[in-house]
């Protein structure tokens, strides 16, 4: 890439750098009274958002799977333990971090609640909320994981 001074004459730009992330999560539902939905409140970006965490993370897991990791992803941060159901289309998104581009993927999961309790969430959610099926997508912040809850609607207005 190359960019023109004052003088118009052309100097070489640095390569930006880039990095690649792939992520998976879970859109975990359960019945009672109607569909509820899990969504967790980050607590660094105060984003709501499906609870997702990087594949291959740097504590032991690097040989996990897509589906290893939304399960174990689901567990510490929400304290829900679920089951998958169905695969949905990878979520890419872009964003910046300290001045790096960062292109993510993401997998999520349409995922059934089989047991745990939301108050055993770890640090990285300030909230975790089980909301009616109709209120997902006012809650949800980004519009990567509006566009994801639309496919999954899709999917579960089939089921019940």
């Amino acid at each position: 890439m190359r960019d023109e001074n004052l003088t118009g004459v052309q100097i070489p730009l640095p390569p930006q750098s880039m990095k690649f992330e792939f992520s998976a999560g879970g859109i975990v539902y359960k019945k009672n009274r109607g569909i509820k939905i899990l969504v967790c409140q980050h607590s660094g970006h105060h984003g709501w958002v499906f609870p997702k965490g990087l594949i291959g993370d740097h504590r032991g897991n690097k040989d996990q799977t897509k589906e290893e990791t939304a399960i174990r992803e689901v567990k510490e941060e929400t304290g829900i333990e679920a089951k998958i159901e169905k695969s949905l289309a990878p979520s890419t998104y872009w964003y910046l971090w300290e001045g790096e581009k960062v292109k993510k993927t993401v997998y999520f999961f349409i995922m059934r609640y089989i047991s745990g309790n939301t108050e055993n969430h770890d640090w990285e959610m300030e909230k975790v909320e089980w909301i009616d099926y109709n209120d997902v997508s006012k809650r949800l912040t980004y519009p990567s994981d509006k566009k994801v809850w639309e496919e999954a609607k899709k999917i579960l207005n089939l089921k019940f």
